[in-house]
């Protein structure tokens, strides 16, 4: 008979008695701790993944009273609050019990007690621990999925023989279950091509989870990835699941890899190696499967060769690489952004019969788009905000007739306004870099979080 894969822990000051279960649970169950000193609680349950806790009520010589019992039941639910306890006792203190399940036990076993009832209690018990361990990840994936999902991810826009391209690559390795980075300037639309690809694989009906590497600090990325025990740093108040262990059967989209510290770099490839995680706080090592996206705007080659981004991590990553071209590369593909934008935003905005009048779109189509898919976006939304009749013109979009390669800022700190200016160096910046934000960022001397809040505060 095949053991089911569950751990029980029974705790017991009488060895007879452990020695009696273990033997009757080992033939059914894949791990079973046996411990005659309840003390030893918080250790174990700190090492091992416990499925379910037969939990014995006395543990001095003479006293039957239950309080101890009572005692370490309400220690291991204040450690968690899941935990599913079954209590051993005798006849006599079937009343002690019931006043337990409570307080929060499962049930309880008499002792001596019955094989068959034994056992069933124990099945019954494994049922609602699995239940409960499936609730507790559900909740912080969907608060997680709420998150990212505030965005609209439309169809895949580009009828252009370089997005040709890539959509025919899409199609090859989407069915695989290969490690895939995806390459491209800051604004290409690198997640929502990453989307695309779960949306086509064997883990479609799974989660999609986004993780912006570059936006971690060194203090949170353990706890965010791989998840952290209650207790294991001051605001950790509770057991939490990482976002592997919430990618379980889906797909797990670690963006900005290139931002990723060089001492970091190593946990990240232990755990791919191992297909492991350990939460902060606990040795538990959890087996997790999901598939594995990457992306970033840096030139991770160059960073192996400089020695800033570990080559054997390189290896683990891009089984398969996918680059996206900027915007610039496939000016094809600029009318199709314009109208699916413009289409959007008038619904939202409540502009239905809104149209871009041909100067507009002339410049529209001429511009050289260093922020790509984003700044597009960014630019329509603005100019239907804007516009006061039935057409929107070029002075709505506030965008320059003047390509940034051949613009003119000479003359720009004319203008001596302090918010002028701050956007005018954030310009020259993403001009200068062709839309990279982390050398744009390191140029103006900011964070990347910085930088985005100032694209998002001039509409860049």
């Amino acid at each position: 008979m095949q053991k089911t894969n569950a751990t029980i822990l029974i705790i017991d000051d009488d060895e007879d008695v452990l020695l009696s279960a273990k033997l009757l649970l080992k033939k059914q169950f894949e791990k079973v701790i046996t411990r005659n000193n309840p003390k030893e609680i918080n250790q174990i349950i700190s090492k091992e993944d416990i499925d379910v806790i037969v939990l014995d009520m006395n543990y001095r010589i003479g006293f039957n009273d239950g309080k101890e019992g009572i005692y370490w039941l309400k220690h291991i639910l204040s450690i968690n609050p899941q935990m599913v306890i079954i209590l051993m006792t005798a006849y006599g203190e079937v009343e002690l019990a019931v006043n337990a399940i409570k307080m929060g036990a499962f049930d309880f076993i008499l002792k001596p007690w019955s094989n068959e009832k034994f056992l069933a209690t124990i099945n019954a018990a494994l049922v609602l621990s699995n239940s409960n361990k499936k609730i507790a990840i559900l909740e912080h994936t969907n608060e997680v999925l709420q998150n990212n999902n505030d965005q609209k991810f439309g169809p895949i826009i580009g009828g252009s023989p370089a997005m040709k391209q890539v959509m025919n690559t899409i199609k090859k390795v989407s069915i695989t279950d290969a490690s895939i980075l995806i390459l491209g300037e800051n604004g290409t639309g690198k997640q929502h091509l990453a989307r695309e690809i779960h949306k086509r694989s064997v883990f479609s009906k799974g989660p999609f989870i986004h993780v912006d590497l570059g936006s971690l600090s060194e203090n949170l990325f353990e706890s965010e990835l791989f998840g952290h025990k209650k207790g294991a740093f001051t605001d950790a108040l509770e057991d939490k699941p990482g976002r592997f262990e919430m990618a379980e059967n889906g797909t797990l989209f670690l963006d900005e890899i290139g931002n990723l510290p060089y001492n970091l770099q190593s946990k990240l490839l232990t755990v791919l190696q191992d297909r492991k995680v350990s939460r902060l706080g606990e040795g538990i090592e959890r087996p997790f499967n999901a598939r594995l996206l990457f992306a970033t705007n840096a030139p991770l080659n160059q960073w192996v060769e400089e020695g800033k981004f570990r080559q054997d991590l390189m290896f683990r990553i891009n089984t398969v690489e996918i680059t996206i071209p900027p915007l610039r590369q496939r000016p094809e593909d600029i009318k199709d952004f314009i109208e699916l934008y413009l289409q959007m935003f008038r619904e939202k905005y409540h502009k239905s019969h809104l149209i871009v009048n041909e100067e507009a779109l002339t410049i529209l189509q001429n511009h050289k788009w260093p922020g790509n898919v984003r700044e597009i976006q960014h630019t329509i939304e603005r100019g239907v905000i804007m516009s006061d009749d039935h057409e929107i013109k070029p002075s709505d979009f506030n965008l320059s007739t003047q390509n940034p390669e051949s613009k003119d800022y000479s003359n720009e700190y004319d203008n001596l306004n302090l918010q002028d200016i701050e956007k005018l160096l954030v310009q020259k910046a993403l001009d200068k870099y062709e839309g990279n934000i982390s050398k744009a960022a390191k140029e103006l001397g900011l964070t990347r979080a910085a930088l985005y809040r100032r694209l998002e505060k001039f509409n860049l």
